[in-house]
């Protein structure tokens, strides 16, 4: 039994059709990529998993169904997300963004925010700084660091580098292995930069209007000349 497996998943804006028959698993520890183009179905993807869209098929944690819970059971599950659009409060402070986050976890805010000052010394060095008037990268900082508050065994990471300068997409890079390595977090990214997800995930999965197009490992991918001229353009 994998740690997470998706099995047939399909999701619906309306009578829309945004996933059709998604399935795939991924061990405890590892780091997966999800990678596509906009518009892909990479957010709703993740979104699905967090029960935030309507959905057909089956999404199991360590063997038990998400299907039906609410969002905040799920986190209480173990599951974190760090959303690409963010979602933080502009006006309040780097350390109360964080503290939302917590809701799920009250007895261990004080641990979980020492582990994220600890990952994002910046974080520490601003807890006070509204984040309205932070850069990208120090907003994407946060989304991480709230999403860790949950303390979550299982963490969903929807386009960690979007707008990102490449200094940035290490630092991010850097503290995704490190949640792997020391807290043996599994890992789950949606990526349009296949060549950022390719040097961080173990496997990848080619999501394309939808549809599951291709998968499997990074060195299996990389040795494939039409694949990665079809999907990460060299």
């Amino acid at each position: 039994m994998d740690f997470l497996e998706i099995d047939k998943l399909s999701a619906f804006y309306g009578k829309a059709k945004a996933l059709h028959e998604v399935s795939l698993s991924v061990k405890q520890g590892e780091i997966i990529a999800i990678v596509g183009a906009n518009g892909a179905g990479k957010s709703t993807f993740l979104d699905s998993i967090m029960g935030l869209t309507k959905t057909e098929g089956d999404i199991r944690l360590e063997g038990k169904s998400l299907i039906g819970n609410s969002t905040p059971k799920i986190v209480q599950s173990g599951v974190g997300y760090a959303p690409e659009r963010f979602n933080l409060f502009p006006y309040m402070s780097v350390y109360d963004n964080l503290l939302v986050g917590a809701f799920t976890a009250r007895d261990d805010i004080d641990n979980n925010l020492e582990v994220v000052e600890n990952l994002f010394p910046r974080l520490k060095e601003r807890r006070n700084q509204e984040t309205h008037t932070q850069s990208g990268g120090e907003r994407q900082m946060v989304s991480l660091g709230r999403a860790l508050m949950s303390s979550p065994r299982l963490l969903l990471v929807d386009e960690p580098t979007i707008g990102l300068a490449p200094k940035i997409c290490l630092e991010i890079a850097s503290v995704l292995r490190r949640l792997r390595e020391e807290f043996n977090t599994t890992i789950v990214i949606t990526e349009q930069n296949a060549n950022f997800a390719m040097t961080l995930a173990e496997r990848l999965y080619v999501l394309e209007s939808g549809s599951i197009k291709v998968h499997g490992s990074v060195e299996e991918l990389k040795d494939d000349a039409q694949l990665t001229e079809a999907y990460f353009g060299h």
